[in-house]
């Protein structure tokens, strides 16, 4: 997982502050603040246990979405935006995102304005889930979604605006091309920068963590100059920075009979569409999926859905400076304050954030702990109603997986 590059002056303080961090977090909307509690207390119970006494999270809230609509009339205040930019790590709840109206996506402009652009998702079956697969053990993937480029760029424009108006008429008579007259306009940009940029991170993590295989997943088929390109660039930057580790599935076929030779990240690509049906039909020969923004944003959920519950994963929004973790559930309003929600996708996040500040250890126990009380049946409605067990509460679940801590 990619870490931040900034030096800091004072090696004393540099480690004073490695071993008692000063982390952000944000509670979120609908099921947010009883999630958040849940990770909070679990991470600080993996802590306690790894390192006793000797490292410890000093966690600073920070007000998102409706709650700080509701107190300072702005979903992403200013005096927010500064706590984010002057730390570098931020825990999230979930955060409600309007549907064809309303504020933009502040996950989406969280990502923006911190230059957050490898979305990293390990997508993994724990035993005791309830999954469609025969052999849902054959699951375990990561995702790099590149963040901060394609659609989710936001420039569009509705079909009745003066944008849209004077964009079909440039297009019409510059290019000779028709658009309806009725048709909403946006704009697809996938650059080469951003397109290197999250090569490096994808195959950077396949070798710190010996997996492998990165594919490149695109519509390269159809959008040439887009995700085409995304294809294009990110096998050069695979042979011109990594050719020591790598090699392309067509030189495996010419060169080696079909065989990776040993100690080789093997590079290929799939058409996004077959990318589906491949992880569902062979998920075993998939590692790590390297995508755009928008395929990265819908392999993830279906991935997810092949362990057999999305509420069970974290995820990971890294940059060169900071770092964003957050589940990848909605926010569930209708269970909100019910004692019922999964909090389980937000306690991995954590585990995830421990990892990539170098706390290894917490980040084990803590994942050990949940993979323990999935397995034991010891889970929240959600889950419980598939594996037909008892169902735990939101904090007698929590409970159980801090009981569990350390005895894996």
């Amino acid at each position: 997982m990619p870490r931040s590059r900034t030096p800091d002056a004072d090696p004393k303080a540099k480690k004073a502050a490695d071993n008692y961090p000063a982390i952000l977090y944000a509670k979120g909307d609908g099921v947010g603040p009883e999630i958040m509690a849940s990770a909070i207390s679990a991470i600080d119970a993996a802590v306690r246990y790894a390192y006793s006494g000797k490292r410890e999270i000093s966690w600073k809230e920070i007000v998102i979405g409706k709650e700080a609509s509701k107190k300072l009339g702005d979903p992403l205040p200013e005096k927010t935006v500064g706590l984010i930019r002057s730390h570098k790590l931020l825990l999230k709840g979930p955060l409600e995102t309007p549907v064809g109206t309303g504020h933009r996506s502040l996950n989406v402009e969280l990502r923006m304005l911190l230059d957050l652009y490898a979305n990293i998702r390990p997508v993994k079956y724990f035993e005791g889930l309830k999954s469609p697969l025969s052999n849902p053990k054959a699951v375990d993937m990561v995702i790099f979604r590149e963040n901060t480029d394609d659609i989710y760029t936001g420039i569009e424009w509705g079909y009745d605006s003066e944008n849209a108006r004077a964009l079909r008429s440039f297009v019409s008579e510059r290019y000779h091309i028709y658009l309806e007259t009725d048709a909403g306009i946006g704009i697809k940009q996938i650059s080469r920068s951003k397109t290197e940029r999250i090569t490096r991170a994808a195959i950077e993590y396949a070798i710190k963590n010996k997996r492998r295989s990165v594919t490149i997943m695109h519509k390269g088929n159809i959008m040439k100059f887009t995700e085409g390109a995304f294809r294009e660039w990110a096998y050069e930057t695979a042979i011109r920075e990594y050719r020591g580790s790598i090699v392309t599935e067509a030189e495996v076929v010419q060169r080696y009979n079909g065989n990776v030779p040993k100690g080789k990240i093997l590079i290929n690509d799939r058409i996004a569409d077959n990318m589906f049906q491949q992880i569902i039909t062979r998920p075993g020969d998939y590692d790590i999926i390297l995508a755009p923004n928008l395929n990265g944003d819908y392999i993830s959920d279906a991935a997810g859905a092949l362990v057999g519950d999305i509420g069970v994963l974290g995820s990971a929004d890294i940059g060169e400076r900071s770092g964003m973790f957050e589940a990848v559930h909605g926010t569930a309003q209708k269970y909100a304050g019910k004692n019922v929600a999964n909090p389980t996708g937000i306690i991995i996040s954590g585990a995830m954030m421990l990892e990539y500040m170098g706390w290894e250890e917490a980040a084990e126990v803590l994942r050990k702990a949940v993979e323990s009380a999935i397995k034991d049946g010891k889970v929240t409605d959600d889950l419980a109603r598939y594996a037909k067990v008892k169902a735990l509460g939101t904090k007698e679940y929590t409970a159980e997986i801090i009981k569990r801590i350390g005895k894996g």
